[in-house]
């Protein structure tokens, strides 16, 4: 296994509470190099007692491709790989072996295992594939927010996975979003064309509840000629049906789920989006058999695009109500059994299995 020269690089800011997890999840790394934005806590502090090479820049405006440039341009140039993470985020035991296990000196960059929620129970969450370990030339970040690593070089870039290396964001708490709207606003004023950014930016107008303008900009990222991933195609759907559901507009909420279904049939989420529907109108029927029919889809994306309420305990919950409702007590206790196996930690789920038991004793 040949030896390689591996930096980590970051930006930072109001970070301390972090910087010890994240130093000794990176302590393999040949040498760290911090890129701080601002801090007004003792996160420089805290960094350098450490014993890492903190620089500490003003991007104004803001915006983290600038950040990220700058902090990758600070990293040695003899360098043979860039690790870059922030410091929300805590790379697992072991990543540096099994980097140079299966790193050549042709790799241009490696996708690895991104856990980016975990469920109440320790479990992951969303979990993705994310190229943020790479080489030291031949890459820019672009994007003002949502940035991506791009590859430069007049060739085609040599690309590599590996799933046993694992990063997971680890914040304390919900993180603000006060800026990412008018970031990606901005985004989409540099570049109108860019069907990725037009998502993003539909998908932020959601979660601020600004209704019409996530339909308006999702409807418009469907129409564009490059949007032809059917994964995102399909949550633009999703996010209309939900931005419809706000508005009360239940039956073109019910039409953008159908079309989601067929957009990405592999996906469960769209289905689960659907059973909530019917669970509120009590239409049992449509209940059981969309949770039946998802659950005939077996593998979980690796993409960015898969939530986890579409893979935990969720359809099997919905299942044991439904199948109860409709006189399928057995399997409502089946239902009901696996739901509680997948979150014992959940009181309601033990008093449904309970009670549905019973009733089957009873009968």
């Amino acid at each position: 296994m040949r030896k390689y020269n591996i930096c980590a690089y970051a930006i930072c800011k109001n970070e301390a509470h972090f910087v010890d997890r994240w130093v000794e999840s990176l302590k393999d790394a040949d040498q760290i190099i911090v890129c701080d934005t601002g801090s007004t806590d003792d996160t420089v502090k805290k960094l350098k007692e450490k014993g890492i090479t903190v620089y500490e820049i003003r991007v104004d405006p803001w915006r983290f491709d600038v950040a990220r440039n700058i902090s990758l341009g600070l990293v040695p140039s003899d360098a043979d790989i860039c690790v870059c993470t922030d410091l929300d985020e805590v790379m697992e035991p072991g990543w540096r072996s099994v980097l140079e296990n299966i790193w050549t000196p042709n790799t241009d960059a490696l996708y690895f295992m991104f856990t980016f929620t975990f469920n109440e129970d320790g479990t992951s969450g969303t979990t993705f594939w994310k190229k943020k370990i790479h080489a030291r030339k031949g890459y820019r970040w672009t994007h003002p927010i949502h940035e991506i690593l791009q590859f430069q070089e007049k060739r085609r870039e040599n690309i590599i996975y590996e799933e046993n290396i694992r990063l997971n964001h680890m914040p304390a708490a919900k993180e603000s979003r006060n800026s990412y709207l008018q970031l990606l606003e901005q985004s989409v004023r540099e570049s109108p064309e860019d069907d990725r950014n037009m998502h993003y930016l539909g998908r932020e107008y959601l979660y601020h509840q600004r209704w019409d303008d996530c339909i308006k900009t999702l409807e418009h990222h469907l129409s564009m000629p490059t949007a032809t991933w059917r994964e995102e195609r399909c949550a633009s759907m999703r996010y209309i049906a939900m931005a419809c559901m706000a508005k009360n507009m239940v039956g073109e909420a019910k039409s953008w789920l159908y079309r989601a279904i067929a957009e990405a049939p592999h996906l469960r989420e769209p289905y689960v989006e659907l059973v909530r529907i019917f669970y509120h109108e009590k239409n049992w029927p449509g209940v059981y058999h969309m949770v039946k029919d998802a659950l005939k889809i077996r593998n979980r994306s690796s993409t960015y695009i898969n939530e986890a309420y579409a893979w935990d305990y969720t359809l099997y919950d919905y299942g044991a109500l439904s199948a109860f409702e409709l006189g399928r007590y057995d399997e409502a206790l089946e239902f009901a059994e696996n739901a509680l196996n997948m979150a014992p930690h959940i009181e309601r789920l033990k008093n449904n299995r309970d009670l549905i038991k019973n009733y089957v004793l009873s009968e």
